[in-house]
């Protein structure tokens, strides 16, 4: 009898995505369903991105370098020059979107069996980037109690083994929305110097911070050869589907050994660099209205997840997610019953359950996580049938 790989079978399905069954079927039964599980922006992709590859004229689509366009990447640098990050275009390589960044990573620097410790709740990808690498997920708590703010650095030191070689965070977080301090980006710099470690920053929500200005790990002094940023340009002009992302790191062993791994996929895609290379060249205040049309999302969504019986939310500092506690019994229950067997004046909405975000079990079963990407009325409404779902559910804990 043919077999799957235990690879295939430990691969984790989606937790953002597994409930897209139900949706289908509530649609079909007429339900409107208000999409907070995913995060999709609904801003528009900028025109003069889209234009970028409308207007392209060439004989023949070809292979570009394997680290990515040279224009591309100059235009990177310029880029990152003006978020404070110094790098030279041969420190980056182009890749297919955040997620083979961060793949790179992992299979460039980490050895089968290898651990990496990441705070929870964390991005539920990075689980599936772990067993493609073989490599095994260390979780450090943070709680909803502080805001999901970075953990002490002594869990970190407690979780620290021979095997451990890379921290990874995500800043601002996706899920919570936590962006971290200056303070705390730099316990972890001493933390890596003193382990000799690697310090994974996903940084695909550095534009979209609400109080303070995101602080790069490339931001830190002295940590050059520990540093690998994983970026995208998803998030940044409202871009998914381009699959656009870059590793970002001055340690050229490491830009060496991932050029081999960049070779073997042979090259990024081709029409989306073209409108990445574009998008560099967006005003500089491109981003305001962007940011404070999140800024007005966010406070709407806390405001009114807080006024609801028995919901607490802290107030996220980035990206456009929020992570709020129910008075439920099971969220992965309480989401599907939502789309099952809930509306409210014909409609209901999606939610993330929290439970995917976690490393240890147990942990998140009266969490969700909202994407706020969504306009205000939309937000407004999805709140109000949340609202109602709350009064109504059978597994309600208060």
């Amino acid at each position: 009898m043919l077999t799957i790989s235990q690879r295939g079978h430990l691969m984790p399905a989606s937790p953002i995505r597994k409930l897209v069954p139900f949706a289908e079927a509530a649609k079909k039964k007429g339900i409107k369903v208000y999409h907070l599980n995913i995060g999709q922006p609904d801003i528009e992709t900028p025109k003069m991105v889209l234009d970028a590859v409308r207007n392209s004229d060439f004989s023949i689509l070809e292979y570009s370098h394997s680290a990515g366009n040279e224009s591309y990447r100059k235009k990177l640098v310029q880029y990152y020059e003006s978020v404070g990050i110094q790098v030279d275009y041969n420190q980056i390589i182009v890749t297919t979107g955040g997620s083979e960044a961060i793949l790179f990573g992992f299979m460039t620097c980490l050895d089968v069996g290898d651990e990496v410790i990441i705070p929870e709740p964390f991005y539920a990808n990075y689980n599936g980037f772990a067993v493609e690498a073989g490599v095994h997920v260390v979780p450090i708590t943070s709680r909803i109690e502080t805001g999901f703010a970075l953990p002490p650095i002594e869990d970190f030191e407690k979780a620290i083994t021979p095997r451990t070689k890379a921290i990874v965070i995500c800043n601002p977080n996706n899920p919570t929305g936590y962006s971290y301090t200056r303070s705390e980006m730099e316990q972890l710099k001493e933390l890596i110097k003193k382990h000799n470690l690697y310090l994974f920053s996903d940084e695909a929500y550095r534009e979209f911070t609400y109080d303070e200005k995101q602080v790069s790990a490339m931001h830190l002094q002295g940590v050059d050869e520990n540093v690998i940023i994983m970026d995208t340009i998803s998030k940044r002009y409202s871009a998914c589907g381009g699959r656009i992302g870059a590793f970002v790191t001055k340690n050229k062993a490491v830009l060496d050994a991932t050029m081999k791994f960049a070779q073997a996929r042979l090259s990024p895609p081709s029409f989306a660099q073209i409108a990445a290379e574009a998008a560099v060249d967006l005003p500089a205040d491109y981003f305001n209205t962007t940011k404070e049309e999140y800024r007005s999302r966010r406070d709407l969504i806390v405001q009114r997840l807080n006024a609801m019986q028995g919901v607490y939310c802290p107030n996220p500092g980035g990206a456009f997610y929020a992570m709020a506690k129910l008075p439920i019994d099971d969220s992965d229950k309480f989401c599907q019953w939502l789309l099952e067997s809930f509306e409210y004046n014909g409609a209901t909405l999606m939610l993330a359950p929290a439970t995917g975000f976690y490393g240890t079990p147990g942990l998140g079963m009266q969490e969700v996580r909202l994407a706020y990407v969504l306009n205000l009325t939309a937000i407004d409404a999805a709140m109000n049938c949340l609202e109602q779902a709350l009064k109504v559910y059978p597994g309600k804990t208060n």
